[in-house]
């Protein structure tokens, strides 16, 4: 049974950078892609970054060049970094892989 917990969330100012993490079980991690997205409140899901299993990666238009998808295979972790946050980029970040949805990491912007 796959099995995804991010982490990493918290309260940032503008400005500011945040690591999330999603840790992955249940499955072989090395041989899946793996997705960000996130949902703002009253909005709908919306996905942020993606990476595949050789290490590629694509992100949306709106965090390009501001946010980084990466992932270690040796820890089934997979992690988005996210440098210079604004208030727009509040939301709850969830990872997914298999169709599977991790319970999410709460993202807020504020000053």
């Amino acid at each position: 049974q796959v099995h995804l917990v991010e982490s990493g969330g918290g309260l940032v100012q503008p400005g500011g950078s945040l690591r999330l993490s999603c840790a992955a079980s249940g499955i072989s991690f090395r041989v899946v892609s793996i997705a960000w997205y996130r949902q703002a409140p009253g909005k709908q899901r919306e996905p942020v970054a993606t990476i595949t299993t050789t290490g590629s990666t694509n992100v949306a238009d709106s965090v390009k060049g501001r946010f980084t998808i990466s992932r270690d295979n040796a820890k089934n972790t997979a992690y988005l970094q996210m440098n210079n946050l604004n208030p727009d980029d509040t939301a709850v970040y969830y990872c997914n892989a298999l169709n599977t949805w991790g319970k999410g990491t709460l993202v807020t912007v504020s000053s």
